[in-house]
């Protein structure tokens, strides 16, 4: 039987960690170790039938492969080679599971250190909503070597419906920080574009209505544009405007390594400092349309 360790129990990693719980006979895990520094959902995962960690390097001692899900690069580079980190702890044979959005760059070095241990590893950013979680619909894209990636699969299965092997480390990291990019901009022209409406005569309803029909349709459209946008409705525990500017940076930060500029994105940027500057850096990301809509002079 196989040991799992998941780290991490946020908004996306405590929906994900239950799932792989709820499912774990069915794919042959004996046991699944959890680990927060918060009690509330390490409690809620105990009563699913998890086993309760006292600490990060306890969840992953003897165990075949170790998740974490944390905020972003930084988190991840310190949990698993910083002082007492996980690198210590993990056995030789073990896979490195990283979930969270780090840098490309980052994760090569990463895995170039854990492999020198004879750890292997993968990077496995997951796409779409905390209901994806929840429902187990999540998209992963894996980076990570084939048979890393044929030793996962069945429990990266356990909390998505779409997992994909992008390629060799940093492949996987690369393809979500690119569909982040790209999302970001799609964002900012539905904005852009509700403004325009809103203030020239016609309903919002009627226009996000009306692209659904054409090629302006998008997933963006029919997600952030009408359950965010349209309302107005942009909460605190969701993916906040700090967590986006953290992924575009990593984007940023890659076309830099090689030697391009992205203007589109630079925009973006700009935007999303506006929006935490005007006090929106706690909220869900779509809130840049509170920059967005103002007159030019402001």
């Amino acid at each position: 039987m196989t040991i799992a360790a998941f780290i991490g129990l946020g908004v996306m990693g405590e929906p994900m960690c239950r799932n792989l719980v709820n499912k774990k006979d069915t794919v042959g895990l004996s046991d699944v170790r959890a680990f927060d520094v918060r009690a509330e959902p390490l409690e809620r995962i105990g009563a699913q039938g998890g086993v309760i960690a006292t600490s990060a390097t306890d969840a992953a001692k003897d165990a075949d492969v170790v998740f974490v899900s944390l905020p972003g690069g930084k988190e991840v580079e310190d949990i698993l080679i910083g002082s007492g980190g996980l690198l210590d702890a993990m056995k030789p044979g073990a896979v490195f599971v990283d979930l969270s959005t780090s840098p490309v760059t980052l994760s090569r070095e990463l895995s170039e250190k854990v492999e020198a241990r004879d750890i292997r590893y993968a990077d496995a950013p997951v796409a779409r909503t905390r209901q994806a979680a929840e429902q187990g619909t999540l998209a992963i894209m894996v980076g990570g070597a084939d048979e890393v990636f044929q030793k996962i699969k069945p429990l990266l299965d356990c909390f998505a419906s779409d997992v994909l092997h992008c390629g060799g480390v940093g492949c996987g990291q690369m393809v979500k920080i690119l569909n982040n990019m790209i999302l970001f901009q799609n964002v900012v022209a539905l904005s852009e574009a509700l403004t325009i409406a809103r203030h020239a005569g016609m309903d919002g309803d009627v226009l996000f209505n009306a692209l659904t029909q054409g090629s302006g349709d998008s997933f963006a459209l029919r997600n952030h544009g009408m359950k965010a946008l349209l309302k107005d409705d942009f909460p605190l525990q969701a993916f906040s405007t700090v967590y986006a500017q953290k992924d575009l940076s990593y984007a940023l930060n890659l076309a830099d390594d090689i030697d391009r500029r992205l203007t589109g994105a630079e925009n973006v940027k700009t935007l999303f400092e506006k929006t935490i500057k005007a006090g929106f850096g706690d909220n869900y990301w779509p809130a840049v349309v509170n920059v967005i809509d103002k007159p030019k002079e402001q």
